[in-house]
């Protein structure tokens, strides 16, 4: 039996793995990942260089104890040879926006160097093959049944999924329209289409972005037309100066009328300072996790109600170069966007695809066609709608319970799940994506390395 059972060999399950084999004490633990490699998941599997990721180097490092780890890596590894087209961003290391599957050869890099740290006491790492349909607990450990109808068994296992982004998953109120789009991500599929054809988007977030730049680098040169519900885009990322916790030194500030008071005020404070309004806003995720667990649910259902899609296309934002590569199609005419919400899809002429919208603030519904639809919807975190076997068995058997507001899983702060009645599980775990609803912001590479190193710590005080 083994000591761990990891389900998911991304970002997430790779960082766990790589802190549990740094931890004191032999043991055995086993990623199951379908993918070939571990450390890249969806995120990190991008092969096209304009596919970056939506933060510098200086924000992006794995290990939660040196911030400059990616910058460092990068450093050696632009010394080396690699990545010469980092030139063309013409910033400092640090400030530099690396492509996602370089930053997927940094995680495997500093996995690779964890495992030999972990052979020298005597742990293992394996990697299994497979996707786990089903899970089930027993008094003695855990048992996961695969795809292929092998088992595996541990004493503990950890839901390290990562995201379920909606252009892949198959979501049971989606899957029409998922049948018909084309992944956002799938430059080959995209020069297959008419270059001059006009294109369909559907979501407005850094999926969107990713989509358009993916076109572009397919040849296509035609129209793009946006829908969204608000019609928001992401802001780009730009690199303020430090500026104050306020939040953290204000703990009388607490809903989330009282934060946005404050941030907007500290916003035109900084503006009439001449300092780039990014920089107060940026200081409010180190404090995230506290105010979403310390609100009442009325107040997060009121944050997720009016004001979620702010936040994310503030929060969320968009690297410099495929920002700068939107605003000129923008510029040009060739993308636009509109607010308004998909009904479904609608007949269309042979070689094209139709949608049904209503416009913001319109009763009527309307049709509009294209060569092409793309879902960038990005993430769907209510488990209960993602049409996946593992979720289903999870929820079926009541092993676990829908997360605040049906954001992920529910779980106590260590990561331990909780079932159907509302108990903490003493052997199956979660981090990173599946616990939205408990921290919020649960899915960046900083949020996911703090969570991997402290979820590793408790597993391995359970394992001595």
């Amino acid at each position: 039996m083994n000591d761990i059972l990891i389900i998911g060999g991304g970002l997430s399950g790779a960082m766990l793995a790589a802190h549990l084999l740094r931890q004191p004490g032999r043991r055995s633990i086993q990623v199951i990942e379908p993918r070939a490699e571990l450390g890249r998941g969806e995120a990190y599997s991008a092969t096209e260089l304009g596919h970056t990721l939506n933060g510098n180097a200086a924000r992006m490092s794995v290990d939660p104890d040196n911030p400059d780890d990616l910058t460092q890596w990068l450093t050696a590894h632009i010394a080396a040879g690699g990545w010469p087209e980092s030139d063309d961003q013409h910033v400092p290391v640090p400030e530099l926006f690396p492509p996602r599957g370089l930053f997927g050869v940094y995680v495997q890099q500093r996995l690779a160097e964890a495992k030999a740290a972990g052979a020298a006491h005597g742990s293992t790492l394996a990697q299994v093959r497979g996707e786990v349909v089903d899970l089930e607990v027993g008094p003695d450990g855990v048992r996961l049944t695969l795809g292929d109808g092998s088992h595996l068994h541990g004493a503990r296992a950890v839901l390290a999924t990562g995201m379920f982004p909606a252009a892949r998953t198959g979501q049971r109120q989606s899957s029409g329209l998922n049948a018909a789009a084309v992944d956002p991500w799938d430059v080959k599929a995209m020069a297959t289409l008419d270059p001059q054809g006009r294109v369909l988007i559907i979501g407005s977030g850094l999926t969107m972005v990713d989509a358009v730049v993916s076109l572009e680098q397919a040849g296509h040169r035609g129209p793009i037309q946006i829908y969204s519900r608000h019609g928001l885009l992401p802001h780009v990322r730009r690199q303020p100066p430090s500026w104050p916790d306020f939040l953290g030194a204000d703990p009388a500030i607490r809903t989330p009328l009282h934060i946005l008071r404050a941030l907007r005020a500290q916003c035109r404070q900084a503006q009439a300072d001449g300092i780039d309004w990014q920089a107060p806003l940026d200081t409010v995720r180190a404090n995230i996790g506290r105010l979403w667990r310390q609100a009442s649910d009325w107040h997060k259902r009121q944050f997720v109600r009016h004001a979620r899609p702010w936040w994310e296309s503030h929060h969320h934002r968009s690297p410099p170069p495929s920002d700068a590569l939107l605003r000129r199609l923008l510029a040009e005419g060739r993308v636009q966007i509109a607010a308004a919400s998909l009904l479904g899809l609608a007949p269309a002429e042979p070689g094209y695809v139709g949608i049904r919208l209503r416009d913001r603030g319109q009763a009527q519904e309307r049709m509009d066609t294209g060569v092409a639809l793309i879902n960038s919807t990005g993430i769907e975190y209510d488990w209960r709608r993602v049409d996946r076997p593992l979720p289903r068995q999870l929820l079926a058997r009541g092993l676990i319970q829908p997360g605040p507001l049906a954001l992920g899983i529910s779980a106590e702060p260590d990561g331990a799940v909780h079932d159907a009645q509302g108990l903490a599980s003493p052997r199956l775990f979660a981090m990173g994506p599946p616990l939205r609803g408990v921290w919020w912001e649960s899915t960046a590479v900083t949020d996911v390395a703090s969570q991997a190193k402290a979820l590793a710590r408790r597993l391995a005080e359970r394992t001595q």
